[in-house]
């Protein structure tokens, strides 16, 4: 057939340009354990010496729920959660009945754990604004923590978290899973660090849905109340990331994400950024950008956009690295394309037969909890798309157990975190800020 210039604004790859991506990242993997980690679902190895990490977990909303799906009993014991919404808890706990798991003790304030529960590791998936104050009162009362992302709400408070892992000699690790995720492993170690795409000037990182992001959710019964913990009313707990007190909308709940690979991938960290945007599309009194463009300069000449837009899915969530050699996509955590930039002109190419090697193929949108799927059907083998949150776990306690080194650790999470923290004040200050070195 004949193939036309890629359209790699747009992820609008026909078929057989996905073959031909699909085949280009296999043949980069062939000979590696990364190879052989994309088609089946990843196997956690255990148990550690020293047996399973004794852990609780602080926040069981969705994020929450989704990490516990992940833990696994060769690495984590897990004795006791904790959450301000009872409901919540419920859901949780029901969640691990139904995997095995023993009924953990149940606690309303955070404290109260840490008082009163014989545990090494505190897992934490509370909004944004307590990560500080919770991960510090975990680390300062002696125990290791894992929490999710983005770091902190400012600087100074991501800063407070590295110093008292520091001070106490304890384990942070931030849940930026990507850094887990075999198949960003392998564009790393296979693509990336041998310099198979040349010289990378320009990484584009997409993450566009059309929604509101809005939650509708009944409150607890009486006499439930969230105002000691910080919220006036229902609407702000639920919705916490709609307000500029306790989030940092799209750039700290997707970009961060993003913003952590590129730096990663480029060796380095912006030296400054410009973002713009605004509440466009939804009057509904949310207090952060429901549109956001930053641009972020990186030394050497290097620049990673980022684009976050709540009115159109089209191209989804991709992060895509064009280098003078060959382009790198990474679409939704769950599939990777390869193309050299010779197969970018217009020339005629013939498609092999798929090999029988799986690769994770993505749908357009999928659930937390749902399976990725492989091209090759008939072998039936899947790769679980939140596979990196239970190798995310697994790193964490194996880091408390062995000092075994963490992927992503507190000093990478806070250089992502500051950058996503300035483009907001870019925006807001509409004007181009730099990052400190």
């Amino acid at each position: 057939f004949q193939l036309s210039a890629f359209n790699f604004r747009l992820m609008t790859l026909t078929p057989e340009q996905k073959t031909i991506g699909r085949r280009n990242f296999l043949k980069a993997l062939v000979g590696t354990p990364a190879l052989a980690a994309l088609g089946t679902t990843v196997a956690l190895k255990g148990p550690l010496a020293g047996g399973p990490v004794k852990a609780a977990m602080i926040g069981t909303g969705d994020e929450g729920r989704l990490l516990l799906g992940q833990c696994r009993k060769e690495f984590i014991d897990l004795r006791a959660l904790c959450d301000i919404n009872p409901k919540r808890l419920e859901r949780a706990v029901d969640g691990l009945a139904k995997n095995g798991w023993p009924k953990p003790r149940l606690y309303e304030n955070w404290k109260d754990v840490l008082t009163k529960e014989d545990v090494e590791a505190i897992l934490i998936a509370t909004p944004l604004w307590t990560h500080s104050d919770i991960t510090v009162g975990c680390l300062d009362a002696g125990k290791h923590v894992l929490c999710e992302k983005m770091m902190a709400w400012d600087v100074p408070s991501a800063q407070r978290m590295l110093a008292a892992s520091t001070r106490n000699r304890r384990v942070l690790e931030i849940g930026y899973q990507r850094f887990y995720n075999p198949m960003y492993q392998a564009a790393y170690l296979n693509i990336i660090a041998p310099g198979v795409l040349g010289d990378v000037y320009f990484a584009r990182l997409v993450w566009h849905r059309n929604g509101s992001w809005r939650r509708n959710e009944e409150a607890p019964p009486s006499p439930f109340d969230p105002k000691p913990w910080g919220y006036p009313d229902w609407e702000h707990l639920l919705n916490w990331r709609m307000y500029r007190r306790y989030s940092g909308g799209l750039m700290a709940e997707l970009g961060s994400h993003q913003v952590a690979v590129a730096n990663w991938f480029f060796h380095s960290q912006p030296a400054s950024v410009y973002a713009s945007g605004g509440i466009y599309r939804y009057k509904d009194g949310r207090e952060v950008n429901d549109h956001v463009y930053a641009t972020f300069n990186y030394p050497e000449g290097r620049t990673a956009t980022f684009t976050s837009i709540q009115s159109n899915k089209f191209d989804h969530y991709s992060e895509q690295y064009l280098g003078t050699k060959g382009t790198l996509i990474l679409q939704g955590e769950t599939e990777a394309f390869l193309f050299n930039e010779e197969e970018a002109k217009a020339t005629t190419i013939e498609v092999t037969k798929q090999s029988s090697n799986p690769v994770m193929d993505a749908s357009e949108s999928r659930s937390a909890d749902a399976a990725g799927r492989t091209i090759d059907g008939a072998r039936g083998e899947k790769m679980d798309r939140v596979a990196a949150y239970g190798l995310e776990i697994a790193g964490f306690c194996s880091a408390v157990r062995t000092g075994a080194p963490l992927r992503c650790g507190p000093e990478r999470a806070l250089k992502s975190a500051t950058a996503c923290i300035l483009a907001n004040e870019s925006a807001s200050q509409k004007s181009v800020l730099p990052l400190p070195s």
